[in-house]
């Protein structure tokens, strides 16, 4: 059974005031975020360093559902590096097979929250996309233009407004 949105939230609040303790406990600096899905961050210089932290904390929220009894999707696991360096970054895979994960290889892009990030945190990606979203919207109105009772002047302004403004300010604050 699937609960919404709210419940499991809930649901979920304690066991992640629990990891976050346990990751205090241990010592691991990893932090965690939780909006819809669940996000295990750590920052270091070491790439072995932050893959060793993000193991433990990974193998510790995992026991940590179990024992609540909820099941974790592997298949929607993601691993994701941000990199300062100016050469090719290429990081090894992260391998998860000994605790009922898969071998995670890093994705290029990142989406979490409509936001689109890539590793050198450069925008290009997330206005290309938000900019073509936007011009096909102004196209499809140009459709409603040829409608046997074409739109007036202010419901044209309305459309605009209404369609087109929400998804080119979409995240603009960003």
């Amino acid at each position: 059974m699937v609960l919404s949105p709210i419940l499991s939230t809930l649901y979920i609040a304690p066991i992640l005031h629990i990891l976050e303790n346990c990751l205090k406990i241990l010592n691991l600096l990893v932090s965690i975020l939780f909006v819809n899905d669940g996000l295990l961050v750590a920052q270091k210089k070491s790439l072995t360093v932050s893959n060793s932290l993000l193991f433990c904390s990974y193998q510790i929220t995992l026991s940590l559902l179990k024992r609540f009894r909820l099941m974790t999707e592997h298949r929607k696991t993601e691993v994701f590096y941000f990199s300062r360096l100016h050469r090719v970054f290429d990081p090894s895979l992260f391998d998860l097979s000994s605790i009922e994960g898969l071998i995670l290889c890093s994705k290029n892009t990142w989406r979490y929250l409509g936001y689109i990030f890539n590793r050198k945190l450069f925008f290009q990606q997330y206005i290309d996309f938000y900019a073509n979203k936007a011009i096909s919207m102004v196209k499809y109105m140009k459709i409603l233009r040829n409608l046997v009772h074409s739109l007036a002047p202010q419901q044209k302004y309305l459309l605009y407004r209404s369609c087109v403004l929400p998804i080119v300010l979409y995240r603009f604050q960003l």
